[in-house]
């Protein structure tokens, strides 16, 4: 049984982009490993599982029904019960790294562990499959190849575009303060200051609606070789499906 590494904070990462996921790839049949920084059990941001705090905003801005529902099987899940620590990750023990995305302050042990861009660097060395999806493409930019580039120089990549981030943080700033920007830099800015050229980096249609189980179209995702990247929650289902058909292809 092919394994699966999905790394997270202990606290604030997006419920969609990590239960959609691990809920697809259970379901296929592989086995889904987790770590946090100490191997505590870690929580999701709770702003995006409740909507509180959001105001008049939750019902849009909060996971979907159905990603909510994944979380909650998640949160059961005996992995995600007892996930393995940063430092007794060894990239030669699974056949997959999932990185997923989130916001919030609790984002930053996650994006700036030295450990973690070190593994994810020799995911991309080796070559085994890595799939990113919105906050975990700036993971995977900050990671160093044997050349001393990002791992991503001279591939093509999306992420959390810049509009997406910027109408976020402007429609709740004025309550939630710098809620939506885990830094000044925006996530599209960094991502693209580490490409080879800045066409690399693929913004796809406009993100309206979210993507479903029943409808993954409505998803966008960038494949290039054993890369795969999204953008937002709204691509998670595309994103599950097409990692699936990466890993079975190898």
């Amino acid at each position: 049984m092919k394994k699966i590494l999905i790394p997270l904070p202990n606290t604030d990462f997006d419920p969609t982009e990590t239960a959609v996921p691990w809920k697809y790839l259970k379901d296929s049949g592989f086995d889904v490993i987790f770590a946090t920084p100490l191997g505590e059990k870690p929580e999701a941001d709770y702003r995006m599982v409740t909507g509180r705090t959001l105001g008049v905003l939750a019902g849009v801005l909060k996971a979907a029904k159905d990603a909510l529902s994944d979380y909650a099987d998640l949160q059961k899940d005996a992995a995600f019960m007892r996930p393995l620590s940063y430092a007794d990750l060894r990239m030669k023990d699974f056949d997959c790294l999932l990185l997923p995305g989130g916001h919030a302050p609790g984002m930053k042990v996650y994006l700036e562990s030295a450990v973690l861009q070190e593994l994810t660097a020799n995911f991309f060395d080796a070559p085994k499959p890595v799939g990113a999806i919105c906050h975990g493409v700036v993971l995977a930019a900050r990671s160093k190849s044997k050349s001393g580039r990002s791992v991503l120089y001279g591939k093509k990549t999306t992420a959390l575009l810049k509009s997406q981030e910027m109408l976020a943080w402007n429609l709740t700033r004025l309550w939630l303060k710098d809620y939506y920007r885990t830094y000044p830099q925006t996530v599209q800015d960094e991502v693209i200051s580490c490409l080879e050229n800045k066409e690399d980096f693929i913004e796809g249609p406009m993100p309206v609606s979210r993507d479903t189980l029943a409808h993954p179209e409505k998803g966008f995702i960038v494949r290039d070789g054993n890369y795969l990247s999204a953008r937002w929650p709204g691509d998670a289902h595309r994103f599950a499906i097409e990692l699936a058909k990466m890993i079975q292809g190898r």
